[in-house]
């Protein structure tokens, strides 16, 4: 097999020889062993950092005896106001790190407008991978995760968080939350509540760190059995189990209803095939059979 190729103005852990780029660096989501020795190198080599917490990632730099090159502040609030001091370092040839608290950023955490900018402006910009949340509490439930969706945190409450819910609850995709701890067993009672008491689940704590911990069963035993709430979650949510296929019956039903409360026979037609998930077609025959 021949050596991989690594891109002109790059050594492979991804720190820059020249020219200005951006790099998102993931960072250890608990366990400080888990940063990547090319993340030390980006960190390493670049000439400014921008970070949610100068004193967190501050610690991170100090731990690994790493040289402060110099950070700005980029949290949820501040990200947008970092653009022009970020693109100014790049446009001298210079090289910025994006990094979280904890995790890839941009994933449930700033650095996206950072990432859009830079790109749209012409900068190189790569990734250096690092541990997340999600894909940790994926492995850990025992789902088949082919397929998933990520929620991270759901609306707190009203009418909206409803709503999400209940479009999720025939998702034929594995589901992510991310949860508060004070948040918790409210969050596990309603997605019994909505998605069925019989629904598997994984509920995963302090991922990486100490007390980490992994509870696997049923909604409808998890707000009793998964213990006091400390610290960060994750619920994962298996899929929803393949629906009964609908009859004619049912679907010549629907769309007799649905004309009777007035609406035409096509856009009845394809109104009941998409909620029923069937050929429009199907459901027009049945609407104008004699």
């Amino acid at each position: 097999m021949s050596p991989a190729v690594v891109a002109s103005g790059a050594d492979p852990s991804g720190a820059p020889r020249g020219g200005g780029k951006l790099i998102i660096v993931g960072t250890p989501i608990g366990n400080m062993g888990d940063l990547s020795e090319r993340a030390r190198q980006a960190f390493a080599a670049v000439d400014l950092i921008a970070c949610e917490d100068t004193r967190r990632t501050g610690l991170l730099l100090s731990n690994c005896g790493i040289a402060n090159p110099g950070m700005v502040v980029a949290n949820e609030h501040t990200e947008h106001d970092r653009i022009g001091r970020v693109l100014e370092v790049l446009a001298a040839g210079g090289s910025v790190a994006i990094a979280s608290d904890a995790g890839m950023p941009t994933i449930s955490d700033p650095g996206a407008a950072l990432v859009r900018a830079a790109a749209q402006a012409g900068f190189e910009v790569v990734a250096v991978p690092g541990p997340t949340a999600a894909s940790s509490a994926i492995a850990l439930s025992g789902f088949a995760a082919t397929r998933w969706v990520f929620e991270g945190f759901i609306p707190r409450k009203g009418s909206e968080r409803a709503a999400r819910l209940v479009e999720l609850a025939d998702e034929r995709r594995v589901v992510v939350f991310y949860e508060a701890p004070h948040r918790l067993l409210r969050t596990l009672a309603d997605l019994a509540e909505v998605f069925g008491v019989d629904r598997e689940c994984s509920v995963a704590r302090e991922l990486t760190k100490m007390h980490e911990a992994v509870w696997r069963g049923s909604l409808g035993r998890a707000v009793d059995e998964v213990g006091e709430p400390r610290g960060e979650y994750v619920i994962v949510i298996d899929q929803a189990p393949p629906l009964a296929p609908v009859t004619d019956d049912e679907l010549r039903a629907a769309v007799h209803a649905a004309i009777h409360a007035g609406t035409s026979t096509k856009d009845a037609s394809a109104e009941v095939a998409a909620r029923f998930g069937v050929g429009r077609r199907r459901v027009y025959q049945l609407a104008t059979e004699g």
